[in-house]
């Protein structure tokens, strides 16, 4: 029964997002409990399932009792039960948020299918952790796009649709260079398995090395797009800026990672660690990264408006990810999951805090940021949380996070790697500090008309969630280090 876990959990998602439209508009309130509820579910089961795989070990799934090497294969191990636990459990706090954020820009006609296309979502990212294939992996990444894509536009503004338009074009570049290179790869080894393909390219490489780089630099600039990695992120700051909030978090903390976690498992699993050193894949990788960490924060420090800020952070944590995905060791991987989960929790309470901001206050610019502190205690408190931890303070998660790939660094003797994310520390203090000095210590007396007491319970209590979450994995980073190094184990 437990192997048939992971299919029940994407039918959950996808029945979820058939059934939404059966009810009718005043029963809006049980859509939101059914929503919930299965969200729930989902979380219950993927903590069941990594229990399970961390007695028992890897299992498969085979959809029809096909054979790998013709039929579609899910492999459940440690890495894809991980991610999946944290997926659906970011989900959960920002749909719970959501529930009492409906307004921000969305007609209410648009409430029914904003949370279609979140389940939908959902069923994306889940199949993308869990299949073993590179072609089921291409189907559910444009189930994702789509779906993105729809959640940016579903503010009916003219900025929400050139954003959406701009992330659809960008996102089908990606594709397509994604699915050339499996059709390299194809050509090559005569696979589609991940783990037939890696068996194949193993043997074969020096036959076919002009063939084998190719498919890599299609497949990375593919995935590279798609993950905004820098200097492909261009359309990354106005979706996540102009999508309402809750559509900023998930785009912001979990989307982009689920492609990150494409990456690795294409560097990892598809082509190995040996064949990417012989072609010096790692040195290109780690430079666009730290160049990424740099621009990322000065770009951010140039901005106005206080969600494309958090957008441009999110470019220059991209990097700090993809630095550790680059050094190819068992720390650097270690220290890259850790900060993609350290990011999701940080970069999820900034934008929920700056959602609930808006909400109150209706301002979204850095300078008026003013006396927010007095205003929204709560909120801008747990807001300063997830900003010291962006910038690297100790007690959060984010410096735990920045600890372990310095010493990823450290351990590859690339001292220079060391001074770069110090430098990108700084320059994220240097737009942090700022907003945080402001909210709390400038501005008039509050008013009680604009007060956190209007905001909705299901906002608030996301929000003091997540930043009880950094402070907890941060002070007891042993709650998921044991957990990330399985995960680790089973990619190196």
């Amino acid at each position: 029964m437990i192997e048939q876990l992971p299919i029940l959990n994407l039918m959950l998602f996808l029945f979820t997002a058939l059934a939404i439209p059966l009810f009718k508009k005043k029963a809006f309130k049980i859509t939101l409990w059914i929503g919930f509820f299965v969200l729930l579910a989902v979380l219950i089961s993927s903590v069941i399932l990594m229990l399970y795989v961390e007695e028992f070990g890897v299992f498969y799934y085979h959809f029809g009792a096909h054979d790998r090497l013709v039929g579609i294969e899910f492999r459940i191990d440690p890495f894809s039960t991980l991610f999946t636990t944290i997926i659906v459990g970011l989900t959960l706090l920002i749909y719970v948020y959501s529930c009492g954020d409906q307004t921000e820009g969305i007609a209410e006609k648009e409430y029914g299918r904003y949370y279609i296309l979140l389940f939908i979502l959902m069923f994306s990212m889940f199949g993308i952790i869990y299949t073993n294939d590179l072609f089921n992996t291409y189907v559910f990444m444009e189930i994702l796009a789509i779906t993105t894509c729809s959640i940016i536009s579903i503010k009916r503004k003219k900025e929400n649709y050139t954003a959406s338009f701009r992330y659809v074009m960008l996102n089908e570049v990606g594709s397509l260079s994604y699915l050339f290179g499996v059709a390299l790869i194809y050509m090559i080894t005569g696979y589609t398995n991940i783990e037939l393909v890696h068996d194949a390219i193993r043997d074969v490489w020096q036959l076919y090395p002009a063939n084998i780089m190719t498919a890599v630099g299609f497949m990375v600039v593919g995935i590279g797009i798609k993950a905004a990695v820098f200097p492909f992120h261009i359309w990354l700051p106005d979706a996540h800026s102009h999508a309402p909030s809750s559509s900023s978090a998930i785009l912001s903390a979990i989307v982009v990672k689920v492609y990150l976690l494409i990456l690795v498992k294409i560097l990892f699993r598809v082509f190995g660690i040996d064949v990417l050193n012989a072609l010096n894949i790692p040195k290109v990788i780690v430079l666009v990264a730290g160049l990424g960490m740099i621009a990322g924060s000065f770009f951010a420090l140039a901005q106005k408006d206080i969600k494309r800020m958090l957008g441009y952070s999110s470019v220059a944590q991209i990097g700090y990810i993809l630095l550790g995905i680059g050094f190819m060791t068992h720390l650097g991987l270690t220290s890259a999951f850790y900060h993609i989960i350290s990011h999701g929790l940080m970069k999820a309470a900034l934008f929920l805090a700056v959602g609930a901001i808006i909400y109150v206050k209706r301002v979204r610019r850095v300078d008026q940021m003013d006396g927010i502190g007095k205003i929204m205690p709560i909120v801008f408190t747990v807001f300063s949380i997830a900003a010291l931890g962006m910038i690297g303070i100790p007690l959060t998660s984010g410096f735990l996070s920045k600890f372990y790939l310095g010493m990823a660094a450290l351990d590859q003797g690339q001292w220079i790697f060391i001074v770069v994310i110090i430098v990108s520390g700084l320059l994220n203090a240097m737009y942090y500090l700022p907003i945080m000095i402001s909210g709390f210590l400038k501005g008039a007396t509050p008013d009680p008309n604009l007060s956190e007491k209007h905001i909705p319970n299901t906002m608030l209590y996301p929000i003091i969630i997540l930043g009880l979450l950094i402070l907890l994995v941060g002070i007891y980073p042993s709650v998921i280090l044991d957990w990330i190094e399985l995960a680790a184990n089973q990619m190196m």
